[in-house]
C-alpha cells in the first residue's frame, strides 16, 4: 500500500483528500503546516507528498525544495492562486505537477495515481521498492541488513534485524509476544515466548536513547509491544 503524507493547514480539505485516497486504498498521513510536514517527510518513507503552498510556519515552495534535496519521490503541489508565476516556481523547485483550488477530489486521485505510475515504472529496475525504512533519524536498510541511528550504524544479530523490521514495518499496530514469535521465529526456540522480549530490551539498547521512556518500541501493557510513528 503506497503511503502519501499531506500537508495542508485547511483541515477541511486535507481530510477530505484523506478521504478520497483512503477509497482508493492508499495510506494517508496529514500535517498541519509546513515546519512538521517537512520533518516528517525526510524522517518517514513515503510514496508521494501533497504540498499546500500557503501554510504557517514555513511555506509550501520551500518545504518542496528541501525535500527535493534528499528525496525524489513525487511531490504534488496544491494552491487557491491561479498565477502562473506559482507554477512556474513550484515546478522549478522540483514538484511533479501543480493543482488550483478548488478541484474535485476526483482529479486529485487521477493525478497521483498517475504519478505513482510513472514513478514505479521509472525506479522499477533499479532499486526494490521499500528496501529502506526511515524514521525520525532510525534507518534500516533492508537489503543490507543494516541499521543506523543518527548516522551512525549499528550492530544487530540476524532475529534483532527481523524483529525490528517486522515492527518497523507495521507501525502503530499491537503485536502479542506470542504473534511476533510466531512471525519471527516459528518453531525454532521450541514455543519459549520469553525471547521475545529479551530481543525486545536488546534492541532498545541499541536504538532507543531512554530505555525507560521508549521513542520507538512501545510496550502496550497486557498486550505487546508497537512501534510508535
Amino acid at each position: 500500500m503506497s503511503r502519501i503524507l499531506i500537508v495542508e493547514d485547511e483541515n477541511s480539505i486535507a481530510e477530505i483528500e484523506k478521504d478520497y485516497l483512503e477509497l482508493s486504498d492508499f495510506e494517508v498521513v496529514i500535517e498541519n503546516n509546513g515546519t512538521a510536514g517537512l520533518k516528517r517527510a525526510l524522517g518517514e518513507d513515503f510514496d508521494m507528498v501533497i504540498l499546500d503552498i500557503m501554510m504557517p510556519g514555513m511555506d509550501g515552495f520551500e518545504v518542496c525544495k528541501k525535500i527535493r534535496e534528499t528525496k525524489e519521490m513525487p511531490i504534488l503541489m496544491v494552491s487557491a492562486k491561479k498565477d502562473d508565476i506559482d507554477k512556474i516556481r513550484g515546478l522549478g523547485l522540483g514538484a511533479d505537477d501543480y493543482i488550483t483550488k478548488p478541484f474535485s477530489p476526483s482529479e486529485l486521485v487521477a493525478r497521483v495515481k498517475a504519478h505513482l505510475g510513472r514513478y514505479e515504472r521509472l525506479v522499477g529496475g533499479a532499486t526494490p521498492k521499500n528496501t529502506i525504512i526511515e524514521i525520525r533519524g532510525l534507518k534500516i536498510d533492508k537489503t543490507a541488513r543494516r541499521v543506523f541511528l543518527n548516522g551512525e550504524e549499528k550492530q544487530f544479530t540476524t532475529k534483532e534485524f527481523d524483529l525490528l523490521t517486522f515492527l518497523a514495518q507495521n507501525p502503530n499496530h499491537v503485536y502479542t509476544k506470542e504473534e511476533l514469535f510466531r512471525e519471527i521465529w516459528n518453531m525454532e526456540s521450541l514455543g519459549d515466548i520469553a525471547t521475545v522480549t529479551v530481543h525486545i530490551k536488546k534492541i532498545r539498547e541499541k536504538i532507543e536513547a531512554d530505555t525507560s521512556n521508549p521513542q520507538y518500541i512501545e510496550t502496550i501493557w497486557g498486550v505487546g509491544y508497537r512501534f510508535k510513528l
